[in-house]
């Protein structure tokens, strides 16, 4: 028995004493793919559920106990103490600064294929679970829990130092079929064995900034193209979105209630998912049952109905769509055979009611990465962040982040696009 089995059967006790209202993920792992480094031996804090809290208590002692045990610290320690210049890791040279790495990748006339380009990616160095309590937690609203929240304030703090920058590659996502004779981005097959593909739309949406347009107009739109992607699809439910541009001048406000994103003035710069074995089912039965930060359709399934739907094949899958040409901080995503057998790193988003889990990856110099160059408004990039088939014949998800074009012209716009989620069933 593998020990995430163990702790499933372990825990087994403690999920079915749960509150129905809390949904327990049974424990998977990808055949071929080695056990996660996460808390619990890969098993949902739902587990650990307290009279309702979704184990959220419990995450927050695992979280101050990792603090305390003070492991992190040092790693982080050893790395910021480490003399001036590349820092030698186990994965490979590592640099603190873009700039630095960029000098390194100059310096060594890393070459590119057509379409291609050589930049600065930035991993996480840490090979631990890692926790964030976020902003609405009542945790940092009560002044009982004042110590635990300066200490894990100050962990959080820490998170630059996370983080390296490692010299990657970036081939053209247009021309995946040089890198995979007979493969076309434009293909499910494409979703199924590299866990990125493409897609074409003329939108009929005018203002991606009005949030009641983007769902009135977009999703129904992202809806169809997902059914024409997958025409083996049974359904196909977009969530929610949001939108990224820095220099966007109006308010950025988010406004859960009424269904409005927000504008985001920051691209995430950092190797990551956004689920994981755990999370995307969670989310999933989260949307079927309860519509919870559902944007989209209102979803009124109940417990049987979900576990019906759940029981077969279904998918995460995440579409991005510039609203003009990208010029600078391009959207790139990995392809899955490049890390299939690399364990994920698991980090724990705590809120008063339920622990989300993301996914964050250290460096490997194989990684297959892909980009389009100046993206154009008809062009959607697709990522798979899910997949539930685990006997190994398909992708189970790819990762992402966003990254500075080191070629493109001082002025270049910053990337203005929408980004929507979405599930699709079969």
């Amino acid at each position: 028995m593998s020990r995430i089995e163990e702790d499933g059967a372990r825990h087994a006790g403690a999920a079915a004493q749960a509150a129905s209202s809390v949904y327990v993920p049974s424990c998977e792992l990808t055949q071929g793919q080695p056990p996660p480094i996460a808390a619990n031996g890969g098993l949902s804090f739902m587990a650990f559920d307290r009279d309702g809290d979704a184990g959220t208590a419990t995450a927050i002692e695992a979280a101050l106990r990792q603090v305390a045990e003070g492991e992190v610290q040092e790693v982080l320690e050893r790395y910021r103490s480490a003399p001036p210049g590349p820092i030698e890791t186990r994965w490979g040279l590592g640099f603190r600064t873009w700039e630095e790495c960029l000098a390194h990748i100059r310096a060594n006339d890393i070459e590119v294929p057509e379409g291609g380009v050589a930049v600065p990616l930035r991993y996480t160095i840490l090979e631990h679970p890692t926790y964030a309590i976020v902003s609405s937690n009542s945790l940092w609203r009560d002044p009982a829990r004042a110590a635990e929240a300066k200490a894990l304030w100050e962990d959080d703090e820490s998170y630059e130092r996370q983080c390296l920058y490692f010299p990657q590659v970036l081939r053209d996502a247009r021309r995946i079929g040089e890198y995979h004779p007979g493969l076309s981005p434009f293909s499910p097959e494409c979703m199924d064995r590299l866990g990125v593909s493409l897609a074409h739309l003329e939108s009929k949406c005018e203002n991606f900034y009005d949030a009641a347009e983007v769902e009135r107009v977009y999703y129904p739109e992202i809806e169809k193209l997902l059914f024409e992607f997958f025409p083996d699809a049974t359904d196909a439910l977009v969530y929610n979105h949001d939108v990224f541009d820095k220099d966007y001048a109006g308010d950025r406000t988010e406004d859960q209630e009424a269904k409005n994103p927000g504008v985001n003035a920051e691209y995430v710069n950092l190797v990551h998912n956004d689920l994981n074995d755990n999370s995307g089912r969670v989310r999933c039965r989260e949307l079927l049952t309860k519509n919870l930060r559902n944007f989209g359709r209102e979803q009124r399934c109940t417990e049987a109905e979900a576990d019906a739907k759940m029981s077969r094949r279904f998918m995460s899958i995440n579409l991005a769509k510039p609203m003009e040409t990208v010029g600078q901080y391009p959207f790139v995503l990995c392809a899955w055979p490049s890390f299939a057998d690399q364990p994920y790193i698991t980090d724990y988003r705590i809120y008063d009611d339920r622990v989300g889990e993301t996914t964050r990856f250290t460096y490997r110099p194989d990684h297959e990465w892909y980009w389009l160059p100046r993206q154009t408004p008809t062009e959607v990039s697709m990522l798979k962040c899910y997949d539930s088939v685990t006997d190994g014949s398909v992708s189970r998800w790819s990762f992402h982040t966003a990254c500075i074009d080191p070629t493109a012209p001082d002025d270049a716009p910053c990337r203005r696009n929408v980004v929507v989620r979405s599930y699709v069933f079969f």
